[in-house]
């Protein structure tokens, strides 16, 4: 059964005859025609919501703009790496040296590795895949969590799958934006758990065929990363939706939802950080 859009705890078999949006009897307004939800309810707190919604809105943007600016950099990044020296495979070069995630590197201070790396590549085939993927996740996931939760939600996730990698591999070198979409996937997974079916049942799918291909033997995929990832995501959407007492799109995540979610991203840059630490053995 859907659950109310303002109280996701709340299963309701009622919605709101203008949106469609489920609501309980607490947020129901009953028209002598059909049934109300609070923005559409014509009150004045309704009026007073819309507004404040509608100016969220204009700020948030939307046609997934940050979605097509992450794409558009991490393809810029590929480029100028392959033109500083570092090849079709972009495994070596000045960018390369300088912003490839390697657990000595960080441990030297170079911290900010920790999100460079999630903008390289290693070849237009690594490339090109990931940004696919992104594109088919990222886009509708932004469209419905607006352009600033869903960035903050994206570099949480990187800096989630950064930690992963250098805990489990602290001295292979690692690169690409797999773990921030991991990340996307474990916001996805988070949703559904919710009750809000933005993916449908086919990202369960996704999600173990990803995941049997990264534990598979002889792999060069950084298993760290992608778990990162994948755990900052929940971590993250858990945060955001402030773990189901509110929307994960129509609520507001608040103090609480976003000092949560800056505490996600710093304890992965302290977790990362003291993992490079701890030399080139690996930890996990």
């Amino acid at each position: 059964m859907a659950t109310c859009y303002r109280h996701p705890d709340r299963e309701t078999g009622l919605s709101c005859s203008v949106c469609e949006r489920p609501i309980c009897t607490e947020c129901a307004t009953f028209a002598p025609v059909g049934i109300r939800c609070p923005e559409h309810s014509g009150k004045p707190q309704g009026i007073e919501r819309v507004t404040r919604t509608v100016r969220r809105a204009h700020y948030e943007g939307s046609g997934a703009v940050v979605t097509r600016a992450l794409i558009a950099i991490n393809i810029i990044v590929y480029l100028l790496t392959v033109a500083t020296g570092g090849g079709i495979n972009s495994d070596a070069g000045t960018i390369y040296t300088h912003g490839v995630l390697s657990g000595p590197s960080v441990a030297n201070g170079d911290y900010w590795r920790l999100l460079s790396s999630a903008f390289m590549h290693f070849g237009p085939e690594h490339l090109g895949m990931n940004m696919l993927i992104l594109w088919f996740v990222g886009a509708p996931l932004e469209e419905r969590l607006g352009r600033g939760r869903f960035l903050l939600l994206y570099l949480t996730a990187g800096l989630a799958g950064a930690a992963g990698a250098i805990l489990v591999s602290p001295c292979v070198y690692t690169a690409g934006a797999s773990g921030a979409i991991f990340g996307l996937f474990g916001a996805g997974l988070v949703l559904e758990r919710q009750g809000i079916s933005l993916f449908g049942s086919w990202l369960y799918v996704i999600v173990i065929i990803n995941l049997a291909f990264t534990f598979q033997p002889g792999s060069n995929i950084s298993a760290g990363g992608h778990v990162g990832g994948l755990i900052g995501g929940i971590l993250a959407m858990l945060a955001l939706s402030r773990f189901g007492r509110t929307h994960a799109f129509y609520g507001r995540a608040g103090i609480f939802g976003y000092g949560m979610l800056i505490a996600i991203a710093a304890a992965s840059v302290v977790l990362a950080i003291w993992a490079a630490n701890q030399g080139c053995s690996a930890i996990l």
